[in-house]
């Protein structure tokens, strides 16, 4: 019997180029082959914290090709334990014989892949010329979402604001290599209106970007606020918006951002332009011009998990072939 290889978080960080991830996405999404049922999504008791925990089960397959499942759970107090908030495991499946092809990090494997949907739909839907970035949030998506934007827009410039500003400058301090500035902020309101890109990525239950600051042109990406209960923005800067979604399967449903506004009447599903198989298969447009602004609003999707394991696993025979 073969071992079946466990591919981890090292593994991944450098065997990463997201323009090649990001073109994986956006074909994935673009032919709609990957079959992806509604996420389970259970809430569970956590007596010892006073906070209820979140078990998750993403399937997803690709019809006599491959399939997978992760298995995440959610513990919103895991930092004073110094331990991430968000773990899980990602079966790689062969689609044909049923077989185990690999064991996946699902920590890295969903940071990776949900800041390369985060740069896809900013290649619909960022200005062309978007050369700065305020990075809203300091956990394991920060830097991810940092590396992916530039993969798709010319960035020049980025702000990192977190609630421990120890953790936002190591996060640039990460990147003083990078063609790029990344400096931490202690007050990331002064920036809201001066960069091209908003990106947030928080477990934040009240908003953090507010309509009043947003200019014309801007591009918000909201990673966050997972819960119905969370939200990152306020309703102001969803008025002021054009919405698009990852997808409508999750975004009508999972997260405040989008839930808030619906059931307050500030947001009707008939205002929402498209969602991520709409830009990619080009049946809908995304920015139109170059005062709109964006507001995507991302909350996973096993396609997207499906994806980047079959990406990983190439790239892990290919190692093995040298």
């Amino acid at each position: 019997m073969l071992q079946i290889p466990y591919i981890d978080n090292s593994f991944m960080e450098s065997h990463t180029e997201f323009s090649e991830l990001i073109t994986a996405l956006d074909k994935g999404f673009s032919d709609a082959m990957v079959q992806t049922p509604m996420r389970h999504h259970h809430d569970y008791p956590n007596p010892t914290e006073g906070i209820d925990s979140t078990l998750l089960l993403m399937p997803a397959w690709d019809s006599g090709e491959d399939l997978g499942v992760k298995i995440v759970t959610v513990n919103p107090n895991n930092g004073k334990y110094d331990l991430p908030s968000i773990q899980g495991t990602y079966i790689y499946t062969d689609g044909h014989k049923g077989f185990v092809k690999a064991i996946l990090d699902a920590k890295a494997l969903t940071a990776k892949r949900t800041a390369a949907a985060s740069a896809l739909a900013a290649s619909y839907l960022a200005k062309k010329n978007a050369s700065s970035l305020l990075m809203i949030g300091t956990g394991a998506l920060s830097s991810n979402l940092i590396k992916a934007h530039a993969a798709v827009r010319p960035i020049k410039q980025v702000y990192v604001w977190g609630r421990d500003i120890k953790k936002a400058r190591n996060i640039a301090d990460e990147f003083k290599e990078a063609a790029f500035e990344v400096e931490e902020v202690d007050n990331y309101i002064n920036y809201l209106s001066k960069v091209d890109v908003i990106s947030c990525a928080t477990l934040s239950k009240a908003p953090l970007v507010f309509g009043k600051y947003l200019k014309p042109g801007q591009h918000i990406d909201l990673v966050g606020a997972y819960k119905k209960d969370m939200r990152e923005a306020d309703d102001e800067a969803v008025i002021k918006s054009d919405i698009y979604l990852d997808t409508y399967q999750g975004g009508l449903k999972e997260s405040g951002d989008i839930v808030i506004p619906l059931q307050n009447g500030v947001l009707k599903e008939e205002d929402i332009k498209a969602d991520l198989f709409e830009l990619c298969s080009k049946s809908k447009k995304g920015r139109q011009h170059d005062e709109e602004i964006t507001f995507f609003k991302s909350v996973g999707h096993a396609s997207e998990d499906l994806i980047g394991a079959r990406y990983y696993f190439e790239k892990y025979n290919q190692t093995l072939k040298q």
